[in-house]
């Protein structure tokens, strides 16, 4: 389901519509970096070593 709902948030929506939905983009991105900050960034060894 998109963020937006043009009942809700018609203004919203419209923008949606032509800018792209920006916030939901930015999230799959962060959620995108995470994942791969955490293969990238892994820290179990050191960890284990302590």
């Amino acid at each position: 389901m998109s963020s937006a709902d043009r009942t809700e948030a018609p203004i919203y929506a419209d923008l949606v519509e032509e800018r792209g939905d920006v916030p939901a983009e930015a999230r799959r991105t962060a959620e995108e970096t995470l994942r791969e900050m955490g293969r990238v960034m892994d820290f179990s060894d050191v960890l284990a070593g302590r």
